[in-house]
């Protein structure tokens, strides 16, 4: 057992006999107790004590780099090493865990989310107090070790203005964004992952008028938003007896019978493609993030995924409707030279045989 594995196990002990109540209060006195009886004063005490409390109250000895604003992501291949994603690149870091503690705090962290990682469900998408994502899987899908990824999100809502300071936009990008988002355009914003795609996302959503009535539908509550009329949704899993889904597709239709002012997609992946073309195309203006490695290939994509719907979902159809529905793809890139940034905006319209064409605009 660790220093601070002891040291938060004795502080423990006395929470649980109630002769502290704070985590804090435990764990200076523990510290101090075991300073007395060793004669040995501890160089760093104050991330000693940090560190303890973190393992009673918050996620172990993930809670630092949690609370680290630099770090953009944290990922978990197997025991005794996680890896740290940051502006400047990834980092491997050895640290004292075990698996039983990667298991311990995967299910602290899913405690408040209604969400469940057994074997009859290995995998797991859950939203964090703090707006962090949480996916998880486990043996037997993966071959050994639990693998856990918790990707973090800006603590507050960046502005348009903001993303032009910080070298994501232009200046020109900006106010044609805003304009075409205050126009009521239906908007594609396509990227690899973490491209900052959610970010712009949240920005142009910052530009509606406060009279808007927004409805958001995503796997896991990643948007954020300041509007006063606002409704987020997010998928939820079956339970143990397979009943009680609902899918990503499910919340888009009940979205539609929402009165939406304005219609918020995380990500489409699969059939809810459709109900979203369908509701752009029904005069309820839009915006969803998809993976895609340019603009032209969001659209392609796009195009593609409401034919997951069923058989009687004709190419003809989508593609029609896609090309009514649509009006901007924004694609995001992430490179280690220029960071995260709009690379194109492209204008959708339907071609001379009434398919959808982007065209990249000059801006």
């Amino acid at each position: 057992m660790t220093l601070i594995q002891a040291v938060a196990e004795k502080a423990r002990q006395l929470l649980v006999a109630d002769d502290f109540q704070s985590s804090e209060a435990a764990v200076a006195s523990v510290i101090d107790r075991m300073a007395m009886e060793s004669g040995v004063l501890y160089p760093d005490e104050v991330k000693l004590a940090s560190e303890a409390v973190g393992r009673l109250d918050g996620f172990g000895v993930l809670e630092r780099y949690l609370s680290e604003p630099s770090i953009e992501e944290i990922w978990i291949n197997r025991p005794n090493e996680i890896f740290v994603a940051k502006p400047s690149g990834v980092e491997r870091i050895d640290l004292d865990l075990t698996g039983e503690e990667i298991r311990t705090v995967v299910h602290k962290m899913l405690r408040t989310s209604g969400r469940r990682i057994d074997r009859s469900s290995p995998f797991v998408d859950a939203s964090l107090a703090d707006g962090s994502r949480l996916h998880v899987v486990i043996p037997d899908v993966t071959a050994t070790h639990w693998s856990v990824n918790i990707r973090k999100f800006p603590s507050k809502l960046l502005t348009l203005e903001q993303l032009v300071t910080n070298g994501s936009l232009s200046s020109q990008q900006s106010e044609f964004l805003a304009g075409a988002v205050k126009q009521g355009n239906n908007i594609l914003v396509s990227g690899a992952t973490n491209a900052g795609k959610t970010t712009l996302l949240c920005a142009l959503l910052n530009e509606l008028g406060d009279q808007t009535r927004l409805v958001s539908c995503e796997e896991t509550f990643e948007i954020r938003s300041n509007l006063p009329d606002w409704v987020a949704m997010q998928t939820r899993q079956p339970n143990l007896e397979g009943r009680g889904e609902v899918p990503l597709r499910r919340l888009v239709k009940e979205a539609l019978r929402m009165r939406p002012g304005y219609l918020a997609i995380g990500e489409v992946r699969e059939a809810e493609s459709l109900d979203l073309l369908i509701g752009m195309n029904s005069g309820i203006p839009g915006i969803c993030t998809i993976h895609a490695n340019s603009a032209a290939a969001a659209l392609t994509k796009l195009c593609t995924l409401p034919l997951l719907a069923g058989p009687n979902i004709s190419a003809d159809f989508v593609l029609a409707t896609a090309a009514q529905a649509l009006d901007l793809v924004v694609h995001c890139s992430n490179d280690e030279q220029n960071g995260r940034r709009v690379t194109a905006i492209a204008r959708v319209s339907p071609g001379e045989t009434g398919l959808p064409s982007v065209e990249e605009l000059a801006i």
